[in-house]
Protein backbone atom coordinates (compact mmCIF):
# COMPACT_ATOMS: atom_id res chain seq x y z
CA UNK A 1 0.00 0.00 0.00
CA UNK A 2 1.47 3.36 -1.04
CA UNK A 3 -1.59 5.62 -1.17
CA UNK A 4 -2.79 8.07 1.45
CA UNK A 5 -3.38 6.68 4.93
CA UNK A 6 -6.41 8.68 6.01
CA UNK A 7 -5.96 7.94 9.71
CA UNK A 8 -2.56 9.61 9.65
CA UNK A 9 -3.90 12.67 7.84
CA UNK A 10 -6.62 13.12 10.47
CA UNK A 11 -4.10 12.62 13.28
CA UNK A 12 -1.98 15.38 11.77
CA UNK A 13 -4.94 17.74 11.98
CA UNK A 14 -5.52 16.94 15.66
CA UNK A 15 -1.82 17.48 16.37
CA UNK A 16 -1.86 20.88 14.65
CA UNK A 17 -4.63 22.04 16.99
CA UNK A 18 -2.65 20.80 19.97
CA UNK A 19 0.09 23.22 18.93
CA UNK A 20 -2.49 26.01 18.64
CA UNK A 21 -3.72 25.31 22.17
CA UNK A 22 -0.14 25.28 23.42
CA UNK A 23 0.55 28.75 22.04
CA UNK A 24 -2.66 30.35 23.33
CA UNK A 25 -2.67 28.74 26.78
CA UNK A 26 -1.23 31.83 28.47
CA UNK A 27 -4.50 33.68 27.88
CA UNK A 28 -6.74 30.94 29.32
CA UNK A 29 -6.25 31.40 33.07
CA UNK A 30 -9.90 30.41 33.49
CA UNK A 31 -9.29 26.88 32.12
CA UNK A 32 -9.41 23.90 34.52
CA UNK A 33 -6.08 22.55 35.78
CA UNK A 34 -6.30 19.29 33.82
CA UNK A 35 -6.80 21.20 30.55
CA UNK A 36 -3.83 23.44 31.29
CA UNK A 37 -1.69 20.36 31.97
CA UNK A 38 -2.58 19.06 28.52
CA UNK A 39 -1.99 22.47 26.94
CA UNK A 40 1.46 22.81 28.52
CA UNK A 41 2.55 19.64 26.69
CA UNK A 42 1.20 20.75 23.31
CA UNK A 43 4.73 21.24 21.98
CA UNK A 44 5.04 17.46 21.82
CA UNK A 45 2.73 17.50 18.82
CA UNK A 46 5.73 18.79 16.86
CA UNK A 47 7.63 15.60 17.72
CA UNK A 48 4.64 13.64 16.47
CA UNK A 49 4.82 15.72 13.26
CA UNK A 50 8.50 14.88 12.75
CA UNK A 51 7.92 11.14 13.14
CA UNK A 52 4.83 11.27 10.96
CA UNK A 53 6.61 13.31 8.30
CA UNK A 54 9.42 10.77 8.06
CA UNK A 55 6.85 7.98 7.76
CA UNK A 56 4.81 9.70 5.04
CA UNK A 57 7.81 10.95 3.03
CA UNK A 58 9.33 7.48 2.98
CA UNK A 59 5.99 5.98 1.96
CA UNK A 60 5.48 8.40 -0.91
CA UNK A 61 9.03 8.95 -2.19
CA UNK A 62 11.40 6.08 -1.48
CA UNK A 63 10.39 3.99 -4.50
CA UNK A 64 10.96 6.82 -6.97
CA UNK A 65 14.37 7.60 -5.48
CA UNK A 66 15.39 3.93 -5.49
CA UNK A 67 14.28 3.66 -9.10
CA UNK A 68 15.81 6.87 -10.40
CA UNK A 69 18.87 7.03 -8.17
CA UNK A 70 20.68 10.34 -7.81
CA UNK A 71 18.90 11.64 -10.91
CA UNK A 72 15.60 11.52 -9.01
CA UNK A 73 16.81 13.68 -6.11
CA UNK A 74 16.29 17.12 -7.72
CA UNK A 75 12.70 16.21 -8.57
CA UNK A 76 12.08 15.00 -5.02
CA UNK A 77 13.45 18.22 -3.53
CA UNK A 78 11.49 20.34 -6.02
CA UNK A 79 8.34 18.51 -5.03
CA UNK A 80 8.94 19.11 -1.32
CA UNK A 81 9.78 22.78 -1.98
CA UNK A 82 6.53 23.20 -3.91
CA UNK A 83 4.68 21.63 -1.00
CA UNK A 84 5.98 23.86 1.77
CA UNK A 85 7.33 27.13 0.42
CA UNK A 86 4.32 28.99 -1.06
CA UNK A 87 2.50 29.13 2.27
CA UNK A 88 5.75 29.53 4.19
CA UNK A 89 6.72 32.47 2.00
CA UNK A 90 3.34 34.17 2.26
CA UNK A 91 3.33 33.95 6.06
CA UNK A 92 6.90 35.24 6.21
CA UNK A 93 5.91 38.11 3.92
CA UNK A 94 2.96 39.04 6.13
CA UNK A 95 5.23 38.90 9.18
CA UNK A 96 7.74 41.19 7.47
CA UNK A 97 4.94 43.68 6.74
CA UNK A 98 3.91 43.56 10.41
CA UNK A 99 7.50 44.15 11.53
CA UNK A 100 7.73 47.15 9.20
CA UNK A 101 4.56 48.59 10.72
CA UNK A 102 6.03 48.15 14.20
CA UNK A 103 9.21 49.95 13.19
CA UNK A 104 7.37 52.78 11.42
CA UNK A 105 5.16 53.33 14.45
CA UNK A 106 8.11 53.34 16.85
CA UNK A 107 7.08 50.15 18.63
CA UNK A 108 9.33 47.35 19.83
CA UNK A 109 10.36 45.06 16.96
CA UNK A 110 13.10 43.14 18.80
CA UNK A 111 11.41 39.81 18.01
CA UNK A 112 11.92 40.48 14.30
CA UNK A 113 15.70 40.82 13.83
CA UNK A 114 16.33 42.02 10.30
CA UNK A 115 19.84 40.57 10.20
CA UNK A 116 18.33 37.08 10.52
CA UNK A 117 15.72 37.56 7.81
CA UNK A 118 17.88 36.02 5.01
CA UNK A 119 18.10 32.82 7.06
CA UNK A 120 14.31 32.71 7.31
CA UNK A 121 13.93 33.30 3.58
CA UNK A 122 16.30 30.37 2.94
CA UNK A 123 14.55 28.22 5.62
CA UNK A 124 17.85 27.89 7.48
CA UNK A 125 16.98 29.79 10.67
CA UNK A 126 17.08 26.74 12.91
CA UNK A 127 20.31 25.22 11.67
CA UNK A 128 22.32 26.49 14.65
CA UNK A 129 22.95 30.01 13.35
CA UNK A 130 20.68 31.90 15.76
CA UNK A 131 20.39 31.97 19.57
CA UNK A 132 16.60 32.36 19.84
CA UNK A 133 13.35 31.88 17.95
CA UNK A 134 12.21 34.93 15.99
CA UNK A 135 9.79 36.09 13.31
CA UNK A 136 7.06 33.44 12.87
CA UNK A 137 8.19 31.11 15.66
CA UNK A 138 6.55 27.82 14.52
CA UNK A 139 8.46 28.07 11.24
CA UNK A 140 11.53 26.75 13.09
CA UNK A 141 10.23 23.23 12.54
CA UNK A 142 9.82 23.86 8.79
CA UNK A 143 13.47 24.94 8.71
CA UNK A 144 14.46 21.72 10.48
CA UNK A 145 12.29 19.60 8.18
CA UNK A 146 13.86 21.24 5.15
CA UNK A 147 17.20 19.93 6.39
CA UNK A 148 15.63 16.49 6.79
CA UNK A 149 14.37 16.63 3.19
CA UNK A 150 17.90 17.40 1.97
CA UNK A 151 19.28 14.37 3.82
CA UNK A 152 16.43 11.96 3.05
CA UNK A 153 17.81 10.81 -0.35
CA UNK A 154 21.04 9.83 1.40
CA UNK A 155 19.06 7.64 3.79
CA UNK A 156 17.37 5.89 0.88
CA UNK A 157 20.37 5.56 -1.43
CA UNK A 158 23.29 5.12 0.96
CA UNK A 159 21.77 2.83 3.59
CA UNK A 160 20.11 -0.61 3.31
CA UNK A 161 16.82 0.61 4.84
CA UNK A 162 14.81 -0.61 1.88
CA UNK A 163 16.22 -4.14 2.19
CA UNK A 164 16.96 -5.00 5.81
CA UNK A 165 14.68 -7.18 7.90
CA UNK A 166 12.28 -5.99 10.56
CA UNK A 167 14.46 -6.83 13.61
CA UNK A 168 17.28 -4.71 12.20
CA UNK A 169 14.92 -1.83 11.52
CA UNK A 170 13.56 -2.05 15.05
CA UNK A 171 17.10 -2.04 16.47
CA UNK A 172 17.99 1.01 14.37
CA UNK A 173 14.92 2.90 15.66
CA UNK A 174 15.87 2.07 19.25
CA UNK A 175 19.40 3.35 18.63
CA UNK A 176 18.10 6.59 17.13
CA UNK A 177 15.73 7.36 20.00
CA UNK A 178 18.36 6.39 22.56
CA UNK A 179 20.79 8.78 20.85
CA UNK A 180 18.26 11.63 21.13
CA UNK A 181 17.63 10.88 24.79
CA UNK A 182 21.32 10.65 25.67
CA UNK A 183 22.22 13.78 23.72
CA UNK A 184 19.60 15.83 25.54
CA UNK A 185 20.47 14.28 28.90
CA UNK A 186 24.13 15.17 28.39
CA UNK A 187 23.16 18.84 28.41
CA UNK A 188 20.67 18.51 31.25
CA UNK A 189 17.54 18.70 29.08
CA UNK A 190 14.64 16.70 30.51
CA UNK A 191 12.00 17.71 27.95
CA UNK A 192 11.86 17.66 24.18
CA UNK A 193 10.85 21.31 23.94
CA UNK A 194 13.86 22.86 25.67
CA UNK A 195 16.29 25.19 23.88
CA UNK A 196 14.86 24.77 20.39
CA UNK A 197 17.58 26.83 18.61
CA UNK A 198 20.19 24.47 20.06
CA UNK A 199 18.47 21.09 19.92
CA UNK A 200 15.56 21.52 17.51
CA UNK A 201 17.47 20.38 14.43
CA UNK A 202 18.79 17.27 16.16
CA UNK A 203 15.31 16.54 17.47
CA UNK A 204 13.87 16.76 13.96
CA UNK A 205 16.54 14.77 12.12
CA UNK A 206 16.46 11.86 14.56
CA UNK A 207 12.67 11.68 14.78
CA UNK A 208 12.23 12.13 11.02
CA UNK A 209 14.74 9.34 10.42
CA UNK A 210 12.97 7.15 12.95
CA UNK A 211 9.68 7.80 11.14
CA UNK A 212 11.23 6.73 7.84
CA UNK A 213 12.51 3.51 9.41
CA UNK A 214 9.08 2.97 10.95
CA UNK A 215 7.49 3.15 7.50
CA UNK A 216 10.00 0.64 6.14
CA UNK A 217 9.13 -1.58 9.11
CA UNK A 218 5.39 -1.25 8.38
CA UNK A 219 5.87 -2.01 4.68
CA UNK A 220 7.50 -5.34 5.56
CA UNK A 221 4.29 -6.64 7.17
CA UNK A 222 0.77 -7.44 6.00
CA UNK A 223 -1.57 -4.53 5.38
CA UNK A 224 -4.42 -6.18 7.28
CA UNK A 225 -3.02 -7.44 10.53
CA UNK A 226 -5.35 -6.66 13.44
CA UNK A 227 -2.99 -8.29 15.92
CA UNK A 228 -0.12 -6.01 14.88
CA UNK A 229 -2.41 -2.98 15.19
CA UNK A 230 -3.43 -3.84 18.75
CA UNK A 231 0.17 -4.59 19.73
CA UNK A 232 1.20 -1.17 18.44
CA UNK A 233 -1.63 0.54 20.35
CA UNK A 234 -0.55 -1.35 23.47
CA UNK A 235 3.02 -0.18 22.92
CA UNK A 236 1.89 3.44 22.74
CA UNK A 237 -0.10 2.97 25.94
CA UNK A 238 2.83 1.35 27.71
CA UNK A 239 5.38 4.03 26.82
CA UNK A 240 3.05 6.94 27.49
CA UNK A 241 1.74 5.33 30.66
CA UNK A 242 5.28 5.05 32.03
CA UNK A 243 5.94 8.68 31.13
CA UNK A 244 2.71 9.98 32.70
CA UNK A 245 3.39 8.01 35.88
CA UNK A 246 6.87 9.50 36.09
CA UNK A 247 8.58 6.18 35.40
CA UNK A 248 10.07 7.19 32.08
CA UNK A 249 11.72 10.27 30.64
CA UNK A 250 9.76 12.33 28.13
CA UNK A 251 12.78 12.45 25.85
CA UNK A 252 12.51 8.75 25.03
CA UNK A 253 9.05 7.65 26.20
CA UNK A 254 7.07 10.17 24.17
CA UNK A 255 8.71 9.58 20.77
CA UNK A 256 8.67 5.82 21.37
CA UNK A 257 4.96 5.95 22.19
CA UNK A 258 4.28 8.26 19.23
CA UNK A 259 6.05 5.82 16.90
CA UNK A 260 3.85 2.99 18.20
CA UNK A 261 0.76 5.15 17.73
CA UNK A 262 1.68 6.00 14.13
CA UNK A 263 2.27 2.33 13.40
CA UNK A 264 -1.11 1.44 14.91
CA UNK A 265 -2.88 4.18 12.93
CA UNK A 266 -1.19 3.00 9.72
CA UNK A 267 -2.63 -0.47 10.29
CA UNK A 268 -5.98 1.05 11.29
CA UNK A 269 -6.19 2.90 7.97
CA UNK A 270 -7.24 -0.38 6.36
CA UNK A 271 -10.34 -0.62 8.58
CA UNK A 272 -13.65 0.26 6.99
CA UNK A 273 -15.17 1.74 10.15
CA UNK A 274 -12.57 4.10 11.46
CA UNK A 275 -13.61 7.35 13.19
CA UNK A 276 -10.45 9.01 11.93
CA UNK A 277 -11.75 8.57 8.39
CA UNK A 278 -14.61 10.96 9.16
CA UNK A 279 -14.51 13.63 6.48
CA UNK A 280 -14.37 16.70 8.82
CA UNK A 281 -11.44 15.21 10.72
CA UNK A 282 -9.68 14.33 7.49
CA UNK A 283 -10.20 17.90 6.27
CA UNK A 284 -8.56 19.22 9.46
CA UNK A 285 -5.54 17.17 8.46
CA UNK A 286 -5.57 18.53 4.93
CA UNK A 287 -5.46 22.12 6.17
CA UNK A 288 -3.17 21.36 9.11
CA UNK A 289 -0.09 22.95 7.54
CA UNK A 290 -1.99 26.19 7.07
CA UNK A 291 -3.26 25.98 10.66
CA UNK A 292 0.25 25.44 11.94
CA UNK A 293 1.77 28.28 9.96
CA UNK A 294 -0.90 30.94 10.55
CA UNK A 295 -1.99 30.56 14.16
CA UNK A 296 1.02 32.10 15.95
CA UNK A 297 1.12 35.41 14.11
CA UNK A 298 -2.66 35.51 13.90
CA UNK A 299 -2.85 35.30 17.71
CA UNK A 300 -0.47 38.25 18.01
CA UNK A 301 -2.57 40.30 15.61
CA UNK A 302 -5.79 39.18 17.29
CA UNK A 303 -4.56 40.29 20.72
CA UNK A 304 -3.56 43.69 19.36
CA UNK A 305 -6.98 44.23 17.84
CA UNK A 306 -9.40 42.64 20.26
CA UNK A 307 -7.81 41.82 23.62
CA UNK A 308 -7.27 44.21 26.54
CA UNK A 309 -5.65 41.74 28.95
CA UNK A 310 -3.56 39.09 27.20
CA UNK A 311 -3.34 37.08 30.44
CA UNK A 312 -7.10 36.74 30.81
CA UNK A 313 -8.84 36.34 27.47
CA UNK A 314 -12.55 35.55 28.05
CA UNK A 315 -13.74 32.14 26.81
CA UNK A 316 -16.01 33.66 24.16
CA UNK A 317 -13.16 35.79 22.80
CA UNK A 318 -10.85 32.78 22.79
CA UNK A 319 -13.47 30.74 20.94
CA UNK A 320 -13.70 33.56 18.39
CA UNK A 321 -9.97 33.30 17.81
CA UNK A 322 -10.21 29.55 17.26
CA UNK A 323 -12.96 30.09 14.69
CA UNK A 324 -10.84 32.77 13.03
CA UNK A 325 -7.86 30.40 12.94
CA UNK A 326 -9.94 27.73 11.25
CA UNK A 327 -11.29 30.23 8.70
CA UNK A 328 -7.80 31.57 7.96
CA UNK A 329 -6.53 27.99 7.57
CA UNK A 330 -9.25 27.23 5.02
CA UNK A 331 -8.53 30.38 3.03
CA UNK A 332 -4.77 29.89 3.02
CA UNK A 333 -5.11 26.23 2.07
CA UNK A 334 -7.37 26.91 -0.90
CA UNK A 335 -5.97 30.29 -2.03
CA UNK A 336 -2.25 29.91 -1.32
CA UNK A 337 -1.10 26.39 -0.45
CA UNK A 338 -2.84 24.38 -3.17
CA UNK A 339 -2.45 26.93 -6.01
CA UNK A 340 1.18 27.51 -5.04
CA UNK A 341 1.85 23.79 -5.05
CA UNK A 342 0.28 23.43 -8.49
CA UNK A 343 2.18 26.42 -9.88
CA UNK A 344 5.55 25.32 -8.62
CA UNK A 345 4.74 21.69 -9.42
CA UNK A 346 4.12 22.61 -13.04
CA UNK A 347 7.68 23.82 -13.44
CA UNK A 348 9.50 21.21 -11.37
CA UNK A 349 11.63 18.49 -12.88
CA UNK A 350 9.77 15.42 -14.10
CA UNK A 351 9.23 12.78 -11.39
CA UNK A 352 10.65 9.34 -12.28
CA UNK A 353 7.99 6.94 -13.53
CA UNK A 354 9.91 3.71 -14.15
CA UNK A 355 8.68 0.77 -12.04
CA UNK A 356 10.66 -0.20 -8.97
CA UNK A 357 13.09 -3.05 -9.59
CA UNK A 358 13.09 -5.89 -7.11
CA UNK A 359 15.97 -5.54 -4.67
CA UNK A 360 18.42 -8.46 -4.31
Amino acid sequence: MTGELRSLTSARGIAAWMVVIYHIRSGANWAPAWLMEVAHKGYLAVDFFFLLSGFVIYLSAHRAILTGGAAAVPAFLARRFARIYPLYGVMLGLTVMFALLLRMSGRDDANYPWAELPLHIAMMQNWGFTPALSWNHPAWSISAEFAAYLLFPLLVLWTPVARVRRPNLLAAMIVLLATLHLALAAFGEQTLGGDIPRFGLLRCLIEFGCGALLCAFWLRGPDRDARAMFIAFAGAGMFWGQWLLGLGSETWAFPAGAACLILALAHASTLRRNPLHWRPLHYLGEISYATYMVHFMLFIWFKIGFVDDAAAIPPVTMASFLVLTFAASVLLYHLVERPGRRWLGAIRLRWPTRPLQRQP
